[in-house]
This record gives structure tokens, sequence and C-alpha cells, in this order.
């Protein structure tokens, strides 16, 4: 146990200093990216994203920031990925190292922005992913990709962002951080008056209710260079606010007592149920993908994610309610060695409460990841990991952080 507790200590110092020297790096070529992208959408571009394994779960995460805002006021911007597709599943069997670039041949357009994920040398998506991107390129797409520092193959892509570790857990959490700096901030420059020469003429910039996240937006007129300056400065910014937010919630010893109390469970026979809504969602398919195919050096554990079957989460959505769709797969699958896992930014989610009663009463252990310090999950589950803030982009990169460590930490307890 102690060696455990000192293996997350050390994990927590190892991300803050891989965080702080990428954005660093990258601040300025991730805000020209910024303007770059905000100019394909006003085009009428969209975003479309994918990678393997849990890169796949990142893609997915993509969409749902661009599609479904946050933020309120923000408009929904076009983005799919396409790992979503089932047929893609077939087509990995046919094809696997054309599976990307194949689709972009039929759904892309000359305007759309790709963006490939890889988080090491060994991620299955890896030759899939540089294809595709070549592909984009070919037909005048804007290729992004998004690895680590490897000699890989990713065409001519101009727009590389590679981090410096060999922790796939680590270059996913910095790739979060980056998307989500993307989504935040290509909001903000599509909405900026005189900085898109393809947009429709309107009215002066009003940051409206973000006013408070981008204050400098209000006042910097047009002038392209000041604005890009003061968009570097808030990249960093808000690198700063998560490795913040990850020192204060961090809680080495609690991990690795939530690890070693699942791994009971798992050793008694037990698997994990995992769920959360929206970009939680794509987190606890993340969780899930982490256990069954773990870097080499972890062992594989037994997991269900209760977000993925589009027709029960539909069929029980639409003939009971929207509340019990993950309460129902609990009854269907939970048993009493099983773990429920639930992921919230709020703790506030009626399903995900209905969820973890329901778990309860069949004997589960009910472990919760949760922000805006805790609501009703803390008060309901038996192993809870809080972060005491509201802003959900830095939430949910926060808890990326404890369940990959909890992850690590099975093979240590």
């Amino acid at each position: 146990m102690t060696d455990a507790v000192a293996h997350v200590s050390d994990r927590y110092r190892q991300r803050e200093l891989v965080a702080s020297s990428f954005f660093e790096r990258e601040a300025e070529r991730l805000a020209e990216l910024c303007h770059l992208m905000a100019r394909r959408f006003a085009r009428g571009g969209r975003l479309i994203a994918f990678g393997a394994g849990a890169a796949a779960t990142d893609a997915q995460h993509v969409a749902v920031e661009f599609v479904h805002p946050v933020i309120v006021g923000k408009r929904a911007l076009p983005a799919v990925a396409l790992v979503n597709d089932v047929s893609m599943l077939g087509a990995a069997m046919v094809d696997p190292d054309g599976l990307f670039a194949r689709r972009l041949e039929l759904v892309g357009a000359p305007e759309d922005i790709a963006i490939g994920m890889m988080h090491g040398v060994d991620d299955p998506g890896e030759t899939a992913v540089a294809v595709a991107l070549k592909q984009a390129s070919a037909q005048g797409m804007l290729p992004l990709w998004l690895g680590v520092d490897a000699d890989v193959d990713a065409g001519t892509t101009e727009h590389r962002f590679a981090v410096a570790s060999d922790d796939p857990f680590v270059v996913q959490e910095i790739h979060e951080t980056l998307y989500h700096v993307l989504w935040e901030l290509v909001h903000v420059f599509f909405e900026h008056k005189g900085l898109l020469e393809d947009r429709v003429p309107g009215h002066a910039h009003d940051a409206g209710r973000s006013s408070f996240l981008y204050p400098f937006l209000a006042e910097a007129g047009s002038d392209p260079s000041n604005v890009l300056e003061q968009v570097m400065g808030s990249i960093l910014d808000k690198v700063a606010d998560v490795t913040t937010m990850r020192n204060a919630s961090v809680d080495p010893p609690a991990l690795v007592d939530t690890a070693r109390l699942i791994s009971e469970r798992i050793g008694a026979g037990g698997k994990v149920l995992a769920f959360g809504n929206g970009g939680s969602a794509t987190d606890a398919q993340d969780l899930v993908v982490d256990l069954l195919t773990p870097p080499r050096h972890m062992s594989s554990v037994p997991a269900i994610s209760l977000t993925n079957d589009d027709a029960i989460v539909t069929a029980v959505g639409n003939d009971v309610g929207f509340d019990n769709v993950f309460a129902r797969q609990v009854i269907a699958y939970g048993r009493p060695e099983d773990v429920a896992v639930a992921i919230s930014t709020s703790g506030g989610s009626r399903n995900l409460i209905v969820a973890v009663e329901e778990a309860k009463r069949r004997g589960l252990l009910t472990v919760a990841f949760v922000g805006y310090g805790g609501g009703r999950l803390a008060e309901l589950c038996d192993r809870v990991h809080t972060i005491d803030a509201e802003y959900i982009p830095r939430i949910q990169e926060t808890q990326a952080t404890q369940y990959h460590l909890v992850r690590e930490a099975f093979d240590r307890v």
C-alpha cells in the first residue's frame, strides 16, 4: 500500500511537469489553430474525429463538446466521431489500415477539419490514423494529429501536437485539455467580429454569459495579433487552472484504497459497471477500455460501459424514462460482487442517482468521481472522489487523472 501511494503521488507530479512544458511550447500554435478552425467552421466545415482504443473515446468526447457546448449561449458546431458508426467494426476487419481513410473519402469535404488521435507508439490506431490524415490532406481538409514524441508517420500533417511522455494515460489527459481548449477558444474566435473574413456580417462581439471567461475579447477589437496574444495567455491560464484543481483534489491514499476495494471485488469474480452522461459517458467508456485493454504492463479487468448500447439506452429512455437508463442495466447485469462507477461533473444527474440507489440495493460497491463538491452522489456512494469546482472541462480533466491513477493502482495493491 505504501508503495502504491508513493507511485500515485509521483504520477501527479509527472502530470504537472508534462502539461506545463507542452502547453508553454505549443500555446502560440494552438491559438493560431483555433483561428484556422473557426474560419473553417465559418465556411460550413465540420470537425471529424477518430482514433482507436482509448483514443476512440476521445473522438466521442470531442464530438459532444462541439455539438453540445456546456457554456450557455454558445452555438452548436458540427462534429462527428467516426467511431460511433457500428459499420466501422466490419470495415476494421476488412481493411484495418484504411479504416478511417475510406470513411473520410465518403463523408469528408474540403472545408472539414480532421482530427486523429493516438496515445502511444503501441496504439492500435497508429497506422489507420496516419493513413486517414494523408487522405484528409489530399481532400483539402485541415488535418490535426494528436500523438506522442516518436517517429510516427502522420503524412504531411502541419498541425502535429506530440506529448513528451511514454505514459498513455498522461498523453490522453494532455490531449483532453488540448481539445477542450480548442473547443473553448474556437467558439470565442467564431463570435469575434472582424477576425473571420468569410463570416456573415453581424453586430459587434458580445461574449454574453461567457464574458467572465474571456473578458479581453470584448475589448480587443478586430486586431488578430492582439487577440492571438491574449488567447495564448488564456490557454496557459487554463492549464494552470487544471493543475491547481488536480493539486487541490489530490488524495493518493484515498485513490489507492478505492483501487484496493475494487480489486477485492474483482478477485471475488466481480466486474465494473461504469456510466455517466455526455462527456462523462465518454469518460466511463474510457475507463472500461482501460480496464479491458490496458497498457501492456497492466492486467485486464472485466468491465461493461452502460452508455455503449444505443438500443438499450433509447429503449429504456423512450419506454420507461431517461432516469432509468442505467438502473435497468444495473438490474440486468449487476451482481453483489460487482462495482458500480458513476462519473459526473455535477453529482446531481437523476439517472446516475437512480442507478447508484439500485446498485446499493443489490450489494454492489459504489464509487463516484464527481465535481461540484459531490452533490447527492457523494452522499450515496461508498467511495467518493470529489472535485470542489464548477467549470466542467477542468473537472473532467481532473477526473481523468483520478480514475487513471485508480486503474494504475490495481496492480500495486
